[in-house]
């Protein structure tokens, strides 16, 4: 289904861990949450690759992904993403053609060329010493899309001289593969391989609008699609007013002033965060990053996402929301959605794209 404002509505989540908490109470916690967008006719909800990351709990997607699917109705559910030069493709293919199998029609596989994570986690999870690069991404899509069951690719990878390789059961699956990035080399190579594509508007903003611009102009349709479709994912936080929604979003601020201190710290609280120290260099860090996202009251966020899709002209908006009261976080999207005008899942049409 699309909103009032011409788009669909989707979630991305990276199970947020507060100070004071634990990362098993926030994995918890997003399976709440996936069950409340489901209900209120959300169209994807996506898990995020981090690691070695105390206040990022998604350090497993397709596991994670898997709950969730199991734990609602409707929602397609997926990974926002796989960052693929951590894994084998043919092990990502097996993993999500084992929730493709039993979830079928409703999984999504995003993948990123970017680690996720710091170079030194980066190398324990490829068990490399050399150099870390991406140089070798695009052959990986596509090795990895070859084990998925047509449209998707050929089911199996064939090595000259040693024979065919099968992953069990993707082959008998055909699982929509998504590129992610957020600048123009992942937009232009979306485009060459025709698959549709998601920007991480949420961490870099002020690329957006050329890598869409890219990807549209450069698309060459594909036996996987036919027109370019994009999703944008963006940071958002809607409350009652404005001033709410600003107090709750300070710890987002923090984090990110805290990261530019060399810390790797959880998210602080919303009073503890209302307490911290902005040096001139972290706030206009701060500001660039964190105004071009949408935060607000219901009139705000009403005009701020209107504004947002008639820049971008982004087929989806993926919203993420980092809010450490539960209850407020699902507040925060049943207002989004209200705003939007997102219509109820029992007059939705039945699609898969």
């Amino acid at each position: 289904m699309t909103t009032e404002l011409g788009f669909r509505l989707s979630v991305l989540d990276t199970a947020p861990v507060w100070q004071g908490s634990t990362a098993t109470v926030s994995l918890r916690n997003t399976i709440r949450l996936a069950r409340a967008v489901d209900r209120l006719g959300y169209h994807r909800f996506w898990l995020a690759e981090h690691h070695n990351m105390p206040a990022l709990s998604t350090s497993s997607p397709a596991i994670l992904a898997g709950q969730i699917a199991a734990a609602t109705t409707r929602l397609r559910v997926g990974a926002g993403g796989v960052m693929l030069p951590n894994h084998p493709p043919l092990v990502v293919a097996e993993q999500f053609g084992t929730l493709a199998a039993l979830h079928p029609g409703r999984v999504d596989l995003g993948v990123g060329r970017a680690p996720g994570t710091d170079p030194l986690t980066a190398r324990a999870l490829r068990r490399q010493t050399g150099p870390l690069g991406g140089n070798d991404f695009p052959a990986q899509i596509q090795e990895l899309m070859r084990y998925f069951a047509p449209p998707a690719g050929t089911a199996h990878v064939l090595e000259p001289g040693h024979g065919t390789v099968s992953a069990v059961p993707a082959a008998e699956h055909s699982v929509p593969v998504w590129l992610l990035g957020s600048s123009g080399y992942s937009a232009q190579l979306a485009a060459a391989l025709g698959l549709p594509f998601a920007y991480a508007h949420h961490f870099s903003p002020h690329g957006t609008t050329a890598a869409l611009d890219a990807y549209r102009a450069e698309f060459r349709p594909s036996e996987y699609l036919a027109e370019p479709y994009t999703i944008v994912s963006v940071f958002c936080g809607v409350a009652e007013d404005d001033e709410r929604a600003a107090r709750l979003s300070d710890p987002l601020r923090v984090i990110t002033a805290r990261s530019l201190r060399g810390q790797n710290p959880y998210f602080p609280s919303v009073d503890e965060a209302a307490r911290f120290s902005y040096t001139a260099e972290e706030r206009a860090v701060v500001d660039q990053m964190y105004a071009p996202q949408i935060f607000g009251g219901p009139e705000t966020a009403r005009r701020r996402v209107t504004e947002f899709a008639k820049a971008t002209g982004a087929d989806e908006l993926m919203m993420l929301s980092v809010i450490q009261d539960h209850d407020e976080r699902v507040r925060s999207y049943e207002l989004l959605a209200e705003v939007t005008g997102l219509g109820s899942p029992a007059d939705a049409p039945s699609d898969a794209a």
